[in-house]
């Protein structure tokens, strides 16, 4: 049994045969899943698997060694990547924020320099925001940077970094005016292999999403270039942050809506073969209606973040709008998965099931990329 949906206005032949081929990469990664989730992380092989299929890069130019192709690609790949329940892969923030970053905001230079390496998988992105005494508070994160001849120098911390420990490039925020606020932020990028004074932190142990590399970061006097720092213009950071944030918001959401599809689907098939009173569990009425809810809420996120998408390629996806698509995507991906666990009954709770995982990964869906709070007291400024 597979939930259907409507098609979507982006959806054209050429996103449905790179949505087919990567569902097929990452369903094959499957057997590999127990493995990296004792490690907490993927294999550096997967990514350049993934880089070698096309599907690192997708939407950045030919000219920089990406696929040619359009948000519309990376959607489809993150619709496939949910429903594979393969989320320790951080192909979307390498390829869906990390790189538009560069693409939009690089000099020429850094895009030669950089995209290749992302496009086949040398380089691992990572962007790095958070620290131990900020979340959504961007303005006043402590990392800074002071000039030093023709370099930077860097020291500051962070922490929850998706990629963390795989990481050849990080995209970090930091201050390079300590005495101003939003206006002394700026975004450097550190290529690791070759910072002296960096250093990975543990790599995090966390409820769910325990196959996806999560770090702490430590810079120590990290001498970068000057012409690293992005766009070659100080104290843009902030408000490059706030152009690009509204895509890693629709992209929380489509993962979102790809793990209430591989959910909903898992608990059909088992309601459908597990009996209770000498019936299956679908016999009874509130299991049909549970079900029925569950399907109403997917089709309903699945519409909201297919007509972003179409925004998003329109060049109109708004800051309320992805922050509110974030925000109430996510709630219900909470909600109906915890429905499905509890058709499951007892063996819902038990991490050898994937709804069981289902239940732990969806969690951070609330607080990362800003956590919902912040999403409606966002939305309530436009208001």
């Amino acid at each position: 049994m597979s939930i259907e949906k409507f098609t979507p206005n982006w959806m054209t032949e050429e996103h449905q045969m790179v949505y087919d081929s990567a569902l097929k990469m990452f369903k094959s990664w499957q057997s590999k899943d127990e493995e990296w989730r004792k490690n907490g992380m993927i294999d550096r092989a997967a990514w350049e698997e993934a880089g070698a299929m096309g599907f690192l890069c997708a939407s950045i130019p030919e000219a920089y060694g990406g696929g040619g192709g359009d948000f519309g690609h990376e959607a489809a790949l993150l619709y496939a990547q949910a429903e594979a329940n393969q989320p320790g892969f951080g192909g979307m923030v390498h390829s869906g924020i990390v790189a538009p970053y560069i693409l939009k905001h690089g000099t020429d230079e850094q895009k030669t320099e950089w995209l290749p390496k992302m496009a086949t998988g040398e380089y691992v992105a990572a962007i790095a925001m958070t620290e131990p005494g900020t979340g959504s508070d961007l303005q006043n994160i402590k990392t800074y940077a002071v000039k030093d001849g023709d370099d930077y120098i860097i020291n500051g911390s962070k922490t929850f970094i998706t990629n963390g420990q795989h990481a050849n490039l990080i995209l970090l925020a930091c201050k390079t005016d300590r005495e101003k606020g939003a206006q002394g932020v700026s975004l450097i990028v550190v290529e690791t292999d070759k910072a002296e004074g960096f250093e990975r932190g543990r790599n995090l142990d966390k409820i769910g999403m325990s196959a996806q590399d999560t770090s702490e970061l430590f810079f120590s006097n990290v001498r970068v270039p000057q012409r690293n720092l992005l766009g070659a213009v100080e104290g843009k950071g902030f408000i490059q942050m706030m152009e690009e944030l509204p895509r890693e918001r629709l992209i929380i959401a489509l993962s979102g809506v790809g793990a209430m599809k591989l959910a909903i689907n898992l608990t059909l098939d088992y309601v459908k073969e597990r009996e209770a009173f000498g019936k299956p569990v679908w016999r009874f009425q509130n299991t049909r209606f549970k079900m029925a809810e569950c399907y109403a809420d997917y089709l309903a996120a699945s519409s909201m973040c297919d007509a972003a998408v179409d925004a998003m390629l329109e060049g109109k996806l708004t800051v309320p709008h992805a922050s509110l698509i974030k925000y109430w995507v996510t709630q219900k991906q909470c909600e109906v998965i915890d429905e499905c666990v509890q058709l499951f009954g007892g063996y819902g709770y038990m991490t050898e099931y994937p709804i069981a995982r289902l239940y732990a990964d969806a969690r951070v869906q609330k607080i990362y990329g800003g956590t919902n709070e912040i999403m409606k007291e966002l939305a309530s400024r436009f208001m």
